[in-house]
């Protein structure tokens, strides 16, 4: 059974909350405020058509730099124009984002030891470098444990090592997911040093010639199919000065099939040195080496970010951004049958509930104080890159953004009678969620997983590495009557199993209440921020600080 959030809120907050359930904003002399309408407005029957739209087989899967995107970036900006939204930055509802998309020849193999091991069988590499090919021939390698450099947590698996040249061997995850007794890190909770793409990152700063992680379902949180298909293709990086020189020169992941068997070539059992590197800071020579070679094309493109913003009545130049990502994997036409990876789910589904939110905010009156921003970004699934482009070139200034809140892969499976909060404890955006559930006779519950470490996998996270509190909430677990749960209990078997796969299809039995319910109460979460006079702060025990 989840645990139940009780929020420390302020006793003047508690006695304005039954009020502001029932009516968020006092209406003035002249206006009569029409937020409950408005509110009511927003329907499964709103979202249905444009969520439809985005994953059709017409939008070819939304890959970044391809017609898919023309067509996307054409529809959101016409929907955007129509619901009178203004552009966001300056005349224009697009920034460009430049990429570099690296495609690796997928008739690579990669040599350890005696082993041949085979491309999206048993490995998947690449490398970020501009380079036509790229080769690491004979580079030894070393197993570092879970590869992470972490001052604060006193863990430093790379202490004393010299890893020049050298292909580092990672584990997935941070310690506390399979230790969570031992004290380590926050427990089952990921930190962002569980992610891959620290991984990569910090081995890069170490002088690592290549990185290779190992997949586990568990500590990973998806399965070998998500690596092969989200790691092989076309994949983008932003435009980088030294052409990703700084970067391992070939980055990639091993099924744990194969690491296995790289462990007993060197005498190791590879559980046991895992335990091993789950009590402390943790390295050891494989003695063997590993050899593979990347063809690489690669090209620069520019994708783009889609930014629309309703004025605020009040205070125009402070801003409430909404996020989504409108990008998928596009389609492989190396596939038999099906190539298309529509997303439906991912995130046709946000974007979809940002344009039905759009519309609902436009129709308010009064507008909210603050102005209300909808960023859309692009190239998502390659990393986070729109959103880390938009954090890094703000068009709107992080000092006059008051808070990000995301809507990425939303709820399918019908109403709920909890509000699931990813990463809870973060920031005192919360209090204004539970005001928003307490309307809807919820209750605000942490995700099921904190192990998955999902607050550093979707684009919120760009906004709060600079310092913006960043809210990401979904339906939780709790479904809303017995009928529910039999509809839930079949389609959550579809929805988990078409993760990143070409199944992820609008489907027309979806039920979409549970979008419109999270789309309503998200709505109210940034209207009151909108119009709250103190602006949202990060917790003290938070890891993010305001800039």
């Amino acid at each position: 059974m989840k645990k139940i959030l009780l929020l420390p809120l302020v006793v003047s907050s508690v006695a304005w909350l039954s009020a502001c359930s029932q009516e968020p904003a006092a209406t003035t002399s002249t206006e009569q405020n029409n937020f409950d309408a408005v509110y009511n407005s927003i329907t499964a029957d709103k979202i249905a058509p444009p969520l439809k739209t985005l994953a059709s087989d017409e939008f070819e899967g939304r890959l970044p730099t391809t017609a898919g995107e023309k067509k996307t970036l054409d529809f959101l900006v016409s929907e955007f124009k129509r619901l009178g939204l203004e552009p966001g930055n300056g005349d224009s509802y697009l920034q460009a984002v430049e990429l570099m998309e690296i495609t690796a020849d997928p008739g690579m193999t990669m040599t350890i030891g005696n082993h041949t091991f085979d491309y999206k069988t048993d490995m998947v590499a690449g490398s970020k470098r501009e380079q036509d090919v790229v080769t690491l021939t004979d580079s030894e390698l070393v197993f570092v444990g879970y590869g992470i450099n972490a001052p604060e947590y006193e863990w430093n698996d790379y202490e004393g090592l010299d890893v020049t040249g050298k292909t580092v061997v990672i584990l997935v995850n941070d310690p506390g997911f399979e230790n969570p007794e031992g004290g380590k890190f926050q427990g089952t909770t990921m930190t962002y040093y569980g992610r891959w793409s620290y991984k990569y990152e910090e081995a890069s700063r170490q002088g690592a010639a290549g990185a290779i992680i190992v997949h586990e379902t568990a500590p990973a949180s998806y399965g070998w199919s998500v690596v092969a298909n989200s790691w092989s293709g076309p994949q983008y990086g932003l435009v980088s000065p030294d052409k990703g020189a700084s970067r391992v020169a070939v980055e990639g992941w091993l099924t744990l099939d194969a690491a296995t068997r790289v462990f007993a070539d060197a005498g190791l059992d590879f559980e046991e040195e895992k335990a091993k590197a789950m009590q402390g800071p943790y390295s050891v020579p494989l003695e063997q080496n590993m050899s593979v070679t990347v063809q690489n094309t690669y090209q620069a493109s520019t994708s783009y970010n889609v930014l629309a913003t309703l004025p605020g009545s009040e205070k125009p130049d402070e801003h409430v951004i909404y996020t989504s990502h409108w990008d998928h994997l596009g389609k492989d036409e190396s596939l038999e049958g099906d190539q298309i990876y529509n997303g439906a789910h991912d995130n046709a589904t946000g974007t979809a509930a940002a344009l039905v939110m759009a519309e609902a905010f436009s129709k308010l009156t009064p507008a909210p104080k603050r102005s209300v921003s909808f960023l859309i970004v692009t190239a998502e699934e390659q990393g986070l890159l729109g959103s880390k482009y938009y954090a890094d070139n703000p068009i709107i200034p992080l000092n006059k953004t008051v808070a990000n809140i995301n809507m990425d892969a939303m709820n399918v499976l019908g109403k709920t009678k909890d509000i699931a909060v990813i990463g809870m404890g973060k920031s005192d955006l919360e209090e204004e969620l539970t005001i928003a559930a307490t309307r809807q006779g919820r209750t605000v519950t942490q995700e099921d997983r904190p192990e998955a470490g999902y607050y550093y996998r979707s684009d919120h996270f760009s906004f709060a590495k600079v310092g913006v509190p960043a809210l990401y909430a979904k339906g939780g677990s709790e479904p809303f009557d017995e009928e529910t749960a039999k509809y839930r209990k079949r389609t959550s078997v579809i929805v988990t199993g078409c993760y990143h796969q070409v199944c992820d299809k609008f489907r027309d039995d979806w039920d979409l209440s549970g979008i419109s319910q999270d789309t309503q109460l998200l709505m109210e979460v940034g209207y009151l921020v909108a119009n709250k006079d103190s602006w949202p702060q990060w917790r003290e025990t938070s890891e993010f600080q305001r800039k």
